[in-house]
């Protein structure tokens, strides 16, 4: 099973060629496709910053599918509101895909005015928002199945898939101040009548069996592990400084950093060990990389000579071994 999480990410850069990005600052917006079971970023597609987060999302998808191993049988979709789009939708819910079939989903849903009526309606029951322990969320959240059909479900075929929409609320405490213009939030709110004032989101999934928090923990697991990619991949190995005012050294220089990226952790998964499985650059260069030792030629011989008393000198023979392990097998 593969676990696909969607999303784009800002690349800042001070480059005059470059477009200004929706937050108003001059970026580039590659688009990734992020395995998070393998911690491996599938695909990426190296874009303008004033291209729309969720441009072709469904054909950029579609190309990542085609790179999946033949072991792959099944496939999941989590992505933020850039992917509420319906062609994407549906395409995942109606298994048009010919080789996956059905593909499962989470996506955050555009809380419009009629969602928003369907969140107020009286039937909606909120629960709170728990964690796998049972533990109530830390900023009270809560959540609900709301009876919400916008028009492109209503108007499909009778045989159409279902979908299952969940509002999830938040309060927000903070008092406006008398005489003074509340200030415009990046989310949106929802007044609740005596309840008071929330943040309001919306999720939308084709998994109709699965509990309404169970859901939503699953796709927020979305944010931690392909935000920490992201960091990793601009921050870690540099591929947020561009090296050139051109778009296609620049996004060569991207394609780079993705190799370098998935060699990476193919390397600490496999030669490294479990224990090295979640660790940063920074780690791997202190613990691995950066220790000094001596570069000698002996007898047509590259050695490195290094502290007999060194604590990452086992380390280092492990690796070696691991390495040596991985050489192909001949064929025949």
């Amino acid at each position: 099973h593969a676990t696909l999480d969607q999303d784009a990410t800002l690349v800042e850069t001070h480059k005059a060629d470059a477009f200004f990005s929706y937050k108003h600052f001059r970026a580039y917006q590659p688009l990734n496709t992020y395995w998070a079971e393998h911690d491996l970023m599938l695909h990426s597609e190296f874009r303008d910053g004033n291209v729309p987060a969720g441009f072709e999302q469904l054909r950029v998808l579609q190309d990542a599918l085609a790179l999946l191993p033949d072991d792959v049988q099944t496939v999941s979709l989590r992505s933020d509101s850039a992917g509420y789009q319906i062609e994407l939708l549906k395409y995942c819910a109606e298994g048009k895909n010919a080789r996956f079939g059905v593909i499962e989903f989470a996506v955050s849903a555009d809380v419009n005015a009629e969602f928003r009526r369907a969140a107020l309606a009286a039937d909606a029951v909120w629960k709170p928002l728990c964690d796998a322990a049972g533990r109530p969320n830390e900023h009270e959240q809560e959540y609900a199945e709301v009876a919400f059909v916008p028009t492109w479900i209503g108007n499909g075929r009778k045989d159409a898939p279902e979908y299952r929409f969940l509002a999830i609320r938040e309060p927000l405490r903070q008092l406006d101040l008398p005489h003074i213009k509340a200030p415009t939030l990046p989310f949106p709110t929802q007044e609740f009548g005596n309840a008071g004032r929330f943040a309001l989101f919306g999720v939308v999934t084709n998994r109709l069996t699965m509990p309404g928090d169970a859901l939503i923990r699953w796709h927020r697991e979305r944010c931690g592990m392909s935000e920490k990619a992201h960091a990793v991949m601009k921050d870690d190995l540099a591929g947020g400084k561009m090296p050139s005012a051109d778009f296609g050294v620049n996004a060569a220089w991207w394609a780079i950093m993705i190799i370098a990226m998935n060699l990476n952790t193919t390397m600490k998964r496999l030669v490294l060990g479990a224990q090295w499985a979640t660790r940063r650059m920074k780690a791997i260069r202190v613990h691995l990389i950066a220790l000094p030792g001596q570069v000698m030629m002996h007898a047509r011989q590259l050695i490195v000579r290094l502290g007999a008393d060194h604590p990452s000198n086992d380390l280092l023979m492990r690796v070696r071994q691991g390495i040596l392990a991985l050489a192909a097998v001949p064929s025949g």
